[in-house]
């Protein structure tokens, strides 16, 4: 697994991975990203922040779309819950999705995989990892747990009004 930082010319593409990890998450019964979430213009501004990354699998295809957002985010301003480390020496692992046409294959643990293993090589300014994901989606969770992050908290309404989702924490 390889991943390959985007570029505005790749906007339509991710934006076709999110949507549709948004279908297989209603298929599956799970309300997340079924609003405005994530944005044309989310998209647009990780991709000028250099946050937007595609997923190229060995035989350079691209299986899935993921974002990796410097700190501070304020998504988690008001986190119910306690971080592993408080500094802001962290990146946020977001909006991250496989295209269905690649959904089986191990993709998304491979890519997880990429990025833990990217962080703890190049970035020695970096203390720990964090990701959320919504209460329902426990195919999420379970690969973020089988990631080794731990959960520390929940955030009310950040994404949507009335949504909980899980926080969780990687110390490197």
């Amino acid at each position: 697994m390889e991943l390959r930082k985007a570029t505005m010319a790749d906007f339509d593409q991710i934006m076709t991975i999110l949507r549709d990890g948004a279908n297989q998450l209603a298929e599956s019964g799970v309300n997340q990203w079924q609003g405005e979430y994530p944005s044309p213009d989310q998209i647009k501004e990780d991709i000028k922040q250099g946050w937007a990354f595609l997923a190229m699998s060995d035989d350079q295809e691209t299986v899935g779309a993921i974002s990796i957002v410097s700190a501070p985010d304020h998504d988690y301003d008001n986190l119910d819950g306690h971080w592993l480390n408080p500094s802001d020496r962290y990146v946020v692992i977001h909006r991250v999705a496989i295209h269905s046409n690649h959904a089986g294959k191990g993709y998304a643990t491979k890519l997880l995989s990429a990025v833990i293993d990217g962080i703890k090589r190049n970035r020695p300014d970096i203390d720990s990892i964090r990701i959320d994901t919504h209460e329902d989606n426990l195919a999420m969770q379970h690969l973020i747990d089988k990631m080794g992050f731990k959960r520390v908290g929940s955030l009310h309404g950040v994404y949507r009004q009335d949504e909980t989702s899980y926080v969780y924490e990687l110390v490197k």
